[in-house]
């Protein structure tokens, strides 16, 4: 781990300063992964996703710079996350009812510092605070480092998943239990 790594803890109203910088990373981390991937989308997206009730969002600093960050939010049970999943998936498996499931929705870190276990320990301090019985997040196909991380950290596949919104690529679904 790296010594002068700080990682931070906020909600939506402390991150309002922050979301040029949020979007800074995401398109470096994103870079070499197509026209999908625009600033003018992804603010549109987090957007939406910092008026979801219970959102968080964990930096990491390397001295003044942001580094990378994750977030998520608790689904509700006017949720639309589910939305455009791949059957057959188990009896139960989408129901939101009082015990959500926690999406952890981006995890990014800058190209230049990963592997040098940022994204491990954002992931652990996000999921070390919640208290729902799963999480789950979506995971490109070709993002083998990815699914290899994920793997390792104890998330399982749990079927795939086209978002319907216009151009969404197919997502392997995973998912973790007791975050």
């Amino acid at each position: 781990m790296l010594e002068n790594l700080r990682l931070r803890q906020e909600t939506a109203a402390g991150a309002e300063g922050l979301v040029d910088q949020l979007v800074d990373v995401y398109l470096d981390a994103h870079a070499d992964d197509g026209p999908r991937y625009t600033a003018e989308r992804y603010e549109q997206q987090l957007a939406a996703h910092m008026l979801r009730e219970g959102w968080e969002l964990v930096t990491a600093r390397i001295d003044d710079d942001l580094v990378g960050y994750v977030y998520g939010f608790p689904l509700g049970a006017d949720s639309r996350w589910w939305d455009g999943i791949h059957e057959p998936v188990p009896d139960g498996f989408m129901d939101e009812d009082g015990r959500p499931a926690f999406p952890v929705c981006e995890l990014l870190v800058r190209r230049s510092w990963q592997c040098r276990g940022i994204a491990r320990a954002l992931h652990d301090r996000l999921l070390s605070t919640r208290r729902e019985q799963r999480a789950t997040l979506l995971v490109r196909p070709d993002n083998a480092a990815a699914q290899q991380a994920y793997d390792s950290w104890g998330w399982q596949p749990a079927g795939w998943l086209q978002p319907t919104r216009e151009g969404a690529p197919l997502f392997e679904v995973r998912t973790r239990n007791s975050c």
